[in-house]
């Protein structure tokens, strides 16, 4: 049974207190950045994890004035479409509704998840550290450098802006890779939503080098007799992700999973397929193709 955190009681709450009755789930993300972005995924997360254990769950989303650009963002991470949410009362037979939305952010009362922030990494080295302003005249002089496109140089209302690629976010520009979308999903999930999470090249560079050996290992493995999943494997995962989707640690039992000695290889791709209906990273992706 799926227990989660309530973020007003800081209490363990069941996420669907009758297991075939409905749950709602309710995500609430005032814009498209990083974060919002983030409180999507955790929802999800709780989505699929409720439907893992035969909970039929309604999926709604309360977005800002970027709901449609958030949208984008989150089918490309294989983030399941949620319904736009009206203003919806109770009394529509749920047994549950659970709210997810960030750090302070508004919602209704009731079982919320809140999710900590994207907080912004270094800067990007290979950015262009401002634009480009031809010969300078001497840098004593106190009007400046010349600057091309300017009334008056001098004009305190006409400052040199950095040139920032393609973000004004606070949390720097967070988009999914066109060619492996999964890699940033994978780097969202591999800390706690309740942890603030800080995305840098080292951790993308991370979460590309594992889907790609995991990837290779599952297609590995398929070629061998298939093996159920153990049962104590498969306790553990379920164990991990109903102890408030706790992600991170279901991360742990598949590396645990990949190098365990006894494991025929047969188990080994049964768990990782079994595991993916929650991670949604498309760890069969590579099925059939040569070694």
């Amino acid at each position: 049974m799926l227990r989660i955190i309530d973020a007003r009681t800081r209490e363990p709450v069941d996420a669907a207190p009758a297991r075939r009755s409905l749950t709602r789930v309710q995500v609430h993300a005032s814009g498209s950045d990083p974060t919002d972005l983030r409180v999507l995924l955790v929802g999800d997360l709780l989505v699929r994890t409720l439907e893992l254990g035969g909970t039929p769950v309604w999926a709604l989303l309360t977005g800002g004035t970027r709901e449609a650009e958030l949208r984008a963002q989150a089918a490309t991470l294989g983030v399941r479409p949620f319904e736009d949410s009206p203003d919806v009362g109770a009394g529509l037979g749920e047994s549950q509704v659970v709210h997810v939305a960030a750090e302070g952010g508004a919602a209704p009362d009731g079982v919320r998840i809140a999710v900590a922030p994207v907080e912004p990494g270094p800067p990007d080295p290979s950015a262009p550290a401002g634009p480009v302003r031809p010969d300078s005249a001497d840098p004593a002089d106190p009007a400046g450098p010349v600057r091309p496109d300017s009334a008056d140089p001098a004009d305190p209302a006409d400052p040199v802006e950095p040139v920032r690629p393609d973000s004004a976010d606070p949390a720097g520009p967070v988009r999914p890779d066109p060619a492996d979308p999964a890699v940033l999903r994978l780097a969202l999930l591999t800390r706690h939503h309740s942890a603030p999470l800080r995305l840098e090249t080292a951790g993308l560079d991370d979460a590309r080098a594992t889907l790609a050996r995991w990837r290779a290992a599952v297609a590995r493995w398929a070629r061998q007799p298939s093996r159920p999943v153990p049962d104590g494997v498969r306790e553990r995962l379920r164990e991990a992700w109903e102890d408030d989707l706790d992600v991170p640690r279901v991360l742990d039992v598949l590396r645990q999973v990949e190098t365990e000695p006894d494991l025929a290889d047969g188990a080994r791709f049964e768990t990782y397929a079994y595991a993916d209906r929650l991670l949604a990273l498309d760890l069969t992706r590579d099925l059939g193709s040569p070694s």
